[in-house]
């Protein structure tokens, strides 16, 4: 009896002791905009290099040349046009590989068969350097906007499916097992187990996708086009006008940043149920 009350009292003196926190391991609260630090951090570099003369103006010119240079392309309807041609292709081309890539994962992910027939055949597509299909494509669909399009399908399907179906595949088993044991239909267990198991790998895939649809069109604009940034950009070379190519990579750089912003944004809302190192 006494060395119960001992053991007990010894416990609670324990627990009573102050506690030293441990030092945090995570990264931190996350700052506002901190993702634009590092680009307005090169803005500023490139700006002081060429106010203090290190860089050549016919080979990099100042920001504020290519602000200025962007401003007139703009008034004049130049920089407008082109905008809203590359932002067509590449919204099509996007919206196209985004169905197809999601499909194609599902199907090969929830099936055997599927499986069987779609992901060697996209592991083969993949190997193939996807712009060493454009002599082929212009072939098969012509020199027009269709095979521009099309390439850019691709290059998004594929980064979408492949993180999809990865995610898919490892879905743990054991959530099958209990949706079989709870009597879930098919539809539901693809609504409550596979869609959730497959959020977060489908985000990485579509985060590549955004990505891939600009890289892809900076070199198909250069190929039979009348407009377009990377037409303007092309014509700029021809003409030796530095300051407008800039401006074509500073749309480009900057509507890929707003993209793959407003990806993480939708990313971070639908998954906020995680609780992860980025939260």
């Amino acid at each position: 009896m006494t060395t119960t009350t001992l053991d007990t009292a010894t416990v609670v003196a324990a627990d009573a002791r102050p506690r030293t926190r441990r030092r945090g391991l995570a990264p931190g609260k996350r700052l506002p905009a901190a993702r634009l630090t590092g680009p307005l951090l090169l803005v500023a570099l490139w700006a002081v290099a060429s106010a203090a003369g290190r860089l050549d103006p016919g080979a990099v010119p100042a920001p504020w040349t290519v602000v200025e240079t962007g401003v007139r392309l703009w008034t004049d309807g130049t920089l407008t046009t082109d905008v809203l041609t590359s932002l067509q292709r590449a919204g099509s081309g996007f919206a196209i590989g985004l169905a197809a890539g999601v499909l194609l994962a599902l199907a090969s992910g929830l099936t055997r068969t599927g499986e069987a027939l779609i992901d060697g055949t996209v592991n083969l597509n993949r190997a193939i350097p996807t712009l060493g299909l454009i002599p082929l494509f212009i072939l098969w669909l012509g020199i027009g906007e269709t095979f521009k399009i099309a390439i850019i399908a691709i290059v998004v399907y594929i980064p979408i499916y492949l993180n999809t179906h990865a995610a898919l595949s490892g879905i743990d088993h054991r959530f099958v097992e209990l949706a079989e044991v709870q009597g879930l239909s098919k539809a539901r267990f693809i609504r409550e187990i596979v869609v959730p198991g497959a959020l977060p790998g489908f985000f990485v895939g579509l985060r590549l996708g955004v990505t891939g649809s600009w890289l892809g069109l900076v070199v198909l604009e250069q190929i039979n086009a009348t407009s377009g940034l990377g037409y303007m950009m092309f014509q700029a070379q021809n003409y030796g006008q530095s300051d407008v190519i800039l401006v074509g990579l500073v749309v480009y750089g900057i509507f890929g940043l707003v993209s793959d912003s407003t990806v993480r944004l939708i990313e971070r809302r639908v998954l906020s149920w995680r609780r992860t190192l980025s939260n």
